[in-house]
């Protein structure tokens, strides 16, 4: 595991509840505030309630959610997980009230003191609360202002960035500044293996992750210019692997059509895609969870950005090269339509980038 700086806490928390829900690259942005509450408080009982599609970024499928720590769930002793969108859907099933309930006790059944709400969400304070802590802990400013109801420290985030911002919060439950730690994720030997034979049978070596997929299509490249991309990098001999998530095969296969043959396009889980991205000599794509994972993981990035801020969601922390048009306006509005912006970024543009990237790597 990572080294992690020491801090001295001027509070004295036993237990300590973090509420971050979703999605893959929040979470991801959220862990290096976890890491620095894990070293301020090594002894400490650390929970974190999670919805259960993102929790093997907390815990492997196999390990415990509840114990002793280990590499396969190396920052958190309890893991919560929830699913509230599910639940939304079936409000009116004596089950999902049974789920509800269960949870609820568990949560609370820990005693948490402190909890603290990485999202600014009301469902997520209203978890913090529920939790039973009787210190909850939140941004002055949160994503919906009805959140900060729910809170008893509202704390003023500093930075622009978001990890910055988590850091903060966590800063506050410490009652001292320190310096970011690396995230931690935890390591599936199943994941490991299974991605080494993958990348065997293939007769992969070196290879660069492109990831056509985003949250919205405003933040989509177009998926034809990734195959050109991989085209061209397969000519330094490099094998271009497309990563692709649920509902996005459509966008692999037109990656993979325009890289002729060139490219593999490839879908796993979440373990499987740490696992994966380990291993990549680079990484490409947009404002997205697999781009922030790469970050994390301190793969080179080069980042496709459009309608969202890289001063606020770019790679974190790793070399990286973003590519942003003038003409792109920050907009959090989930469009479908394509940034004008975005769509002026020629895969000539990113092909030049991936290879100073490269070259740094091989200098």
């Amino acid at each position: 595991m990572p080294e992690t700086p020491t801090l001295s806490p001027r509070h004295h928390f036993d237990r300590i509840l973090i509420v971050r829900l979703s999605s893959l690259g929040d979470v991801v942005h959220a862990l290096p505030a976890a890491a620095m509450l894990r070293a301020a408080f090594p002894h400490a009982t650390v929970g974190w309630v999670i919805e259960e599609r993102w929790s093997e970024l907390l815990c492997t499928v196999a390990c415990p959610r509840t114990g002793a720590r280990s590499p396969q769930r190396p920052l958190i002793d309890h893991v919560h997980p929830v699913k509230l969108k599910t639940w939304r859907k079936t409000l009116y099933s004596p089950q999902t009230w049974e789920q509800i309930a269960f949870g609820l006790s568990d949560l609370r059944a820990i005693r948490y003191q402190a909890a603290v709400d990485l999202q600014g969400a009301v469902r997520s304070a209203v978890l913090a609360s529920w939790s039973g802590a009787p210190s909850v802990y939140g941004s002055n400013q949160p994503r919906e202002n009805v959140a900060s109801m729910w809170y008893t420290r509202e704390v003023m985030k500093r930075g622009a960035h978001v990890v910055d911002q988590a850091c903060s919060l966590a800063e506050a439950v410490i009652g001292q500044r320190g310096p970011v730690p690396p995230a931690q994720f935890p390591c599936d030997p199943i994941a490991e293996s299974a991605v080494d034979l993958r990348l065997h049978e293939l007769g992969v070596q070196k290879f660069v992750m492109l990831n056509p997929g985003a949250g919205w299509g405003a933040k989509q490249w177009p998926a034809e210019r990734y195959g050109e991309v991989a085209k061209a990098l397969a000519a330094d001999g490099l094998c271009p692997i497309i990563n692709f998530g649920p509902g996005e095969q459509t966008l692999a296969d037109a990656a993979a059509s325009a890289a002729a043959g060139a490219a593999v396009a490839l879908s796993v889980s979440i373990s499987e895609l740490i696992a994966l991205t380990r291993r990549a000599q680079l990484f490409i794509g947009g404002d997205t969870g697999p781009m922030h994972l790469a970050a994390a993981l301190k793969v080179p990035v080069v980042a496709l950005f459009g309608p969202t801020d890289p001063g606020r969601t770019g790679p974190y922390a790793t070399r990286s090269i973003v590519l942003r048009h003038p003409s792109s306006r920050t907009s959090l509005s989930h469009r479908h339509q394509a940034d004008p912006g975005l769509l002026a970024i020629s895969s000539q543009e990113v092909v030049a980038a991936a290879r100073r990237l490269l070259g740094a790597s091989h200098g």
